[in-house]
């Protein structure tokens, strides 16, 4: 016991050396935060348009009116969600100043996906008290009527990827835009922010024709406007002359690349500096946007990697052992002959070679791997792969797949013998 105290003691004290160490470093940012998808300037550059345009669809709640309902849409990165909750504060600090009571209450639905779910969180939101399960959907409604019935206010409801709930029914949307004819005090609107612009396609008409009674498009913003964004931010983010000449615009060029994606924008602007005090540089410097670029990518795949099915990955892992094994370039039937032995030594059943090729496809447009249809003359054709991403780091997260950590067994076997052979 004695002996476990003084270990224990040690590796606390070896803690508290490293965070004295890591604390006593100088940091180049003065407030890492701004720098985050997250925060909320005081001013929102190049979205005039979209704020006076959103303001005067609200402003009849200030006067105790029903808005008109809204859509959204634009591309990741174009300022919608923070526009929205731009407007959104101001409209309830100007409603408390007019003693009118309006209350703006968002939505993620990537998270809050089902009718249930939104239902009951409104509900709760105003005082409500519906378990996050086990009621019948009418009777949530009825709950989430009362609750938000109890005062004469009016509530915007902020549907963020309203998208992704509409995927599972749009049923709750209907509810929202009828919801009115059934309150006698208070009022509510919607908004709806998508990113597809298609997203009214796939709406019932009677739902489509109530929901976007208007609506506003965000258009992506361009490398000048991405660098006034950045230029904004960075004075807020870090200490004087910390960026060097030419990283706010080379960030914001590579953004506007990416359809004008601000968010890109910003986590390669924060990467970068990570980088600079990670290798303790006083200054953020162009070299260390183009390491960003690529850990951010290689951050990337590894998330999707993540995500894929378990063949998907099986299939990954093969050609990982092809590469390491010397092959640069190898055949579909290469890979099929390995991705069978691999199956059978995890006890995964085996998808047939053409849903193979399928999968081979969906990685190649995942951007994990690089393929190529080549011409053998009278043998026909064939796809020759490559791979195209972090080998160390995409095998760990293999790995992580319980399903799939008896792999890592074979590694050594396979490393003191030819792979093709291994696997026959």
């Amino acid at each position: 016991m004695v002996k476990f105290l003084k270990h224990r003691e040690v590796i606390n004290l070896i803690l508290m050396n490293i965070f004295n160490r890591l604390l006593t470093t100088t940091s180049i940012f003065k407030n890492r935060d701004v720098l985050r998808h997250t925060y909320m300037p005081e001013q929102l550059p190049h979205r005039d348009e979209q704020i006076e345009a959103l303001a005067s669809i609200l402003v009849p709640a200030l006067r105790g009116e029903t808005p008109s309902n809204i859509l959204v849409y634009g591309k990741t990165g174009t300022g919608k969600t923070a526009t929205i909750k731009f407007v959104g504060k101001q409209l309830e600090e100007v409603s408390a100043k007019m003693n009118v009571k309006c209350h703006v209450h968002y939505l993620n639905c990537e998270v809050i996906d089902t009718q249930y779910r939104v239902l009951a969180s409104i509900a709760n939101v105003f005082g409500g008290n519906v378990p996050m399960t086990g009621w019948p959907t009418d009777q949530v409604y009825e709950e989430m009527k009362k609750a938000i019935d109890r005062e004469d206010r009016t509530v915007i409801v902020v549907l963020d990827e309203v998208d992704k709930l509409v995927k599972k029914g749009d049923e709750v949307l209907y509810n929202l835009s009828r919801v009115n004819s059934e309150l006698k005090r208070s009022r509510v609107s919607i908004i709806g922010i998508s990113n597809d612009l298609k997203f009214r396609n796939f709406l019932d008409p009677r739902v489509s024709s109530s929901l976007s009674e208007e609506e506003i498009v965000f258009p992506p913003y361009n490398a000048e406007q991405l660098r006034d964004i950045l230029q904004q931010r960075a004075e807020l983010a870090f200490y004087d002359d910390v960026v060097d000449d030419g990283v706010i615009d080379l960030c914001a060029a590579l953004a506007a690349q990416e359809h004008g994606d601000a968010r890109k924008a910003l986590d390669l602007l924060r990467v970068s500096a990570e980088i600079a005090e990670k290798e303790r540089c006083k200054k953020v410097t162009v070299d260390h946007v183009n390491k960003a670029v690529k850990k951010i990518e290689a951050d990337h795949v590894i998330e999707v990697v993540r995500t894929l099915p378990t063949q998907s990955k099986i299939l990954l892992f093969g050609m990982i052992l092809l590469t390491e094994s010397g092959t640069a370039k190898f055949t579909t039937g290469e890979v099929y002959s390995i991705y069978k032995s691999l199956c059978k030594k995890v006890g995964l059943s085996v998808l047939t070679q053409r849903r193979i090729s399928d999968l081979i496809s969906e990685l190649d447009m995942l951007g994990i791997i690089n393929s190529i249809v080549i011409s053998k003359g009278r043998y026909g054709r064939t796809r020759e792969i490559k791979l195209d991403v972090p080998i160390n780091s995409v095998k760990s997260v293999i790995l992580e797949d319980y399903r799939l950590k008896s792999l890592s067994k074979f590694e050594k076997q396979i490393k003191s013998s030819s792979t093709l052979n291994f696997f026959e």
